[in-house]
C-alpha cells in the first residue's frame, strides 16, 4: 500500500538523474557556453593557470627520486643537479609556483563560474516569470524551484570544481604515464597488465553496490512513509483499532531494509577487500620487481621512488574519474532541463519596467462574442461553449452559475492568461489581439476570493498596484478600502510584515488590503472572482463597503456565489455547462419560475432560513 506512495517520501530525490552523454546533450551543453563567451579572456587564463599548476606538479615525484640517489652521491636525472641542498630548494620554489598558479587558477575559474551562473540563473528567472498560465498550470513549483536552485547549483559545482579538475586529473594522467615509460618501461608495462582486469572488476561491482544501496534507501523511504502516513491519520488508525496492524507493517518493512543493508555490507566488505588487496598487491609487485631490477643495475632506487609517487598521482587521477564523469553526466542532465525553460516560448511582456507603461487607453467597454474555450491541458472538454455578452464603461456586470461552468475562466480569458480557440474578445469595439497583453492587465484589476500577499510588509503589497506609489497615496488608498483603522492597530503599521502569503492577517484585512491595491492601480475593468464568498458576516461588511468605493466609474465583472450581493447589478449573466442561459437583472431574472437564477436564489434562501 505505501508503496504506491512512495515517491512523495523518497530519500532520493536530492539526487540529480544523470543523462547520456550524446550528441543531442553536447548541443544542449553548446547552448550553455554561449554564456561563457563574455568572461573568455578570465576562463584562458584560468586554463593557462591550470596547465601550469598541473605541469608543475608532476615535477615533484622527479625531485624526490632525485634527492634519494643524490643522497647516495647518484645522479638520477641528467638536468636535476645532484645536491641535495639544490635538489630541496628547487622543490620549494616549485612549491611556491605551484601555490601561486593554484591561487590564480581558482580565482579566475570561480568567478567565470560565478558570474556566468548568475547570467543563467538571471535569464532562466526572468524566462519563468515571462512564461503563459497554461506552462504553470502543468507545472509544479517544487519542480520549477528544483531547477532554479539544484540544477543550476549541479551546473555551477561543474564549472567550479569538476571541470578544472578533470582537465587538471587528464593532464597528470597523461604526463604521469608518459613519466612512468621514462623512468622504466618494464615497470609500466607490469602496472597495465592487471590494471585494465581491476578497473573493469570494480566498475561493475561498485555499480552493483550502488544499486544495491538504492533500493535500501528506497526501503527506508517506504518505511518513513508508513510513519508520516500512520501519525497523520491516527485519529482513523485509534477508530479501527488498527495499531497492531500499522505496527506490523512498520515491522516488515524495517526488516525488509535491515536484510538489504546487511546484503550490502557483505559485498561492500568484499568489495573493500578486493580493492585493498589490488592496491597493496600493486605496490608490492612494484617494489618487487623493482627491487629485482635495482639489484640487476636497471633501475636505482631514486627511481623507483619516483616511480612510486608517479604511480600514486596516476593512481588518484584514474580513481577521480569515475565520479568525476558522474558530475558531468548530472550536470549535463541539469543542463538540458534549464535549457528547455529557457527555450519555452514567452508570453509578450518585457522584464524592462519602462516597456510595459501603457501605449493604448481602455474605456472600459468589454465584449465577449460566441466565445469557445478549453484549456490546454484538456483540450477535448470545452469549458466555454459559444459564450456571448457585453458590458458598457462603468456598469456592473455579475457572472453566476453552479461550480465548475466557467465563470473563473472567463476571468483567465479577460486577463489573457489564455487564448479563446474560437470566437472574439473585444475592449472598446476593438479586437484583443490589436491591444498590447501588457496595456490589457495594467488596465485590469482583480480581487479573488484567495487572496495572496507576498511575504514583505503591508504598505509593499499595497503598493504592488502602483510600484511607483508615494506614502501618501498608499493611505489614501487604504482609507478608501477600509483598511486604514486595522493597518494603524498594529504596532508597526504600514510597516507591519504580513508573513508568508499573508498568514499574519485574517481573510477580511486580506480582502481589504487587495482592494487597495486594486484601487492604486485604478483599472478600467475590475472583476470581483467571490471576493467575500469565504468570510464572515461582519469582514464581509467592511469588505462589501470597500468593493463599493473600488467599483465606483469602473466597468465591474462580479463573478458571485452569494446572490444577494449582486442585486444592483446593470446585468447578470447565468452560466451552466459553459453555455449562457439567462441574462437580465435581477427583478428580471427571480421571475422566471423555471429558470436557473430563481431555482439558485431560493435554494441559498432555504440555507439562510434553515
Amino acid at each position: 500500500m505505501a508503496r504506491a506512495r512512495l515517491n512523495s517520501g523518497n530519500g532520493n530525490t536530492d539526487e540529480l538523474p544523470k543523462t547520456k552523454i550524446n550528441r543531442a546533450s553536447l548541443s544542449n551543453v553548446g547552448k550553455f557556453l554561449r554564456y561563457l563567451k563574455p568572461y573568455r579572456g578570465k576562463f584562458l587564463l584560468g586554463l593557462f593557470f591550470l596547465f601550469l599548476s598541473s605541469i608543475s606538479l608532476l615535477a615533484f615525484p622527479a625531485l624526490m627520486g632525485s634527492m634519494v640517489d643524490a643522497a647516495q652521491g647518484q645522479q638520477n636525472l641528467a638536468f636535476i643537479p645532484a645536491d641535495i641542498k639544490t635538489i630541496g630548494t628547487i622543490a620549494f620554489f616549485i612549491l611556491f609556483f605551484q601555490s601561486f598558479v593554484s591561487f590564480f587558477r581558482i580565482r579566475f575559474f570561480v568567478e567565470v563560474a560565478e558570474r556566468t551562473l548568475a547570467d543563467i540563473r538571471r535569464d532562466t528567472y526572468f524566462n519563468l516569470i515571462t512564461l503563459p498560465m497554461d506552462f504553470f498550470a502543468n507545472r509544479r513549483v517544487g519542480e520549477l524551484n528544483s531547477r532554479l536552485s539544484a540544477d543550476l547549483s549541479q551546473i555551477q559545482d561543474t564549472m567550479t570544481t569538476t571541470f578544472a579538475e578533470m582537465i587538471r586529473q587528464a593532464i597528470l594522467l597523461v604526463g604521469g604515464v608518459s613519466f612512468l615509460f621514462i623512468v622504466s618501461a618494464k615497470l609500466t608495462l607490469l602496472n597495465l597488465s592487471i590494471l585494465p582486469v581491476i578497473v573493469v572488476i570494480a566498475v561493475f561491482f561498485g555499480k552493483f553496490i550502488r544499486n544495491l544501496s538504492r533500493k535500501a534507501q528506497d526501503k527506508l523511504a517506504e518505511s518513513n512513509t508508513i510513519v508520516q502516513e500512520t501519525l497523520q491519520g491516527i485519529s482513523n488508525v485509534k477508530a479501527f483499532v488498527n495499531e497492531a496492524y500499522e505496527a506490523n507493517r512498520y515491522q516488515n518493512s524495517l526488516k525488509a531494509v535491515v536484510n538489504l543493508a546487511l546484503k550490502g555490507a557483505t559485498y561492500r566488505g568484499l568489495f573493500a577487500s578486493f580493492i585493498l588487496f589490488c592496491i597493496f598487491g600493486a605496490i608490492v609487485s612494484v617494489i618487487w620487481y623493482g627491487s629485482s631490477l635495482i639489484s640487476t643495475g636497471e633501475l636505482s632506487v631514486g627511481d623507483l621512488t619516483t616511480y612510486i609517487i608517479s604511480s600514486l598521482f596516476v593512481a588518484g587521477s584514474m580513481g577521480s574519474f569515475p565520479e568525476l564523469y558522474a558530475n558531468v553526466q548530472k550536470a549535463v542532465g541539469a543542463t538540458e532541463r534549464v535549457i528547455e525553460l529557457l527555450e519555452e516560448t514567452k508570453e509578450d511582456v518585457s522584464i524592462r519596467q519602462e516597456d510595459n507603461e501603457i501605449n493604448k487607453r481602455i474605456a472600459g467597454n468589454l465584449v465577449f462574442d460566441q466565445v469557445q474555450f478549453a484549456y490546454p491541458s484538456r483540450s477535448e472538454i470545452d469549458v466555454l461553449k459559444g459564450v456571448s455578452f457585453s458590458a458598457k464603461a462603468g456598469e456592473k456586470i455579475a457572472i453566476v452559475g453552479p461550480s465548475g461552468t466557467g465563470k473563473s475562466t472567463l476571468a483567465s480569458l479577460i486577463l489573457g492568461f489564455y487564448k479563446p480557440q474560437d470566437g472574439n474578445i473585444l475592449f472598446d469595439g476593438k479586437n484583443v489581439d490589436s491591444f498590447k497583453l501588457t496595456d490589457i492587465r495594467n488596465q485590469v484589476a482583480i480581487v479573488p476570493q484567495d487572496v495572496l500577499l507576498f511575504g514583505g510588509s503591508i504598505g509593499e503589497n499595497i503598493a504592488y498596484g502602483k510600484l511607483t506609489a508615494t506614502q501618501e497615496e498608499i493611505i489614501a488608498a487604504a482609507k478608501r478600502a477600509n483598511a486604514h483603522d486595522f493597518i494603524m492597530g498594529f504596532p508597526e503599521g504600514y510597516h507591519t510584515l504580513v508573513g508568508e502569503r499573508g498568514v499574519k492577517l485574517s481573510g477580511g484585512q486580506r480582502q481589504r488590503i487587495a482592494i487597495a491595491r486594486a484601487l492604486l492601480k485604478d483599472p478600467a475593468i475590475l472583476i470581483l472572482d467571490e471576493a467575500t464568498s469565504s468570510l464572515d458576516s461582519e469582514s464581509e461588511r467592511l469588505v462589501q463597503h470597500a468593493l463599493e468605493e473600488l467599483m465606483k466609474n469602473r466597468t465591474s465583472i462580479i463573478i458571485a456565489h452569494r446572490l444577494s450581493t449582486i442585486r444592483e447589478a446593470s446585468k447578470i449573466i447565468v452560466i451552466e455547462n459553459g453555455q449562457v442561459v439567462e441574462c437580465g437583472t435581477h427583478y428580471e431574472l427571480i421571475q422566471h419560475e423555471a429558470g436557473l437564477y430563481r431555482y439558485l436564489s431560493n435554494l441559498q434562501q432555504e440555507k439562510v432560513d434553515g
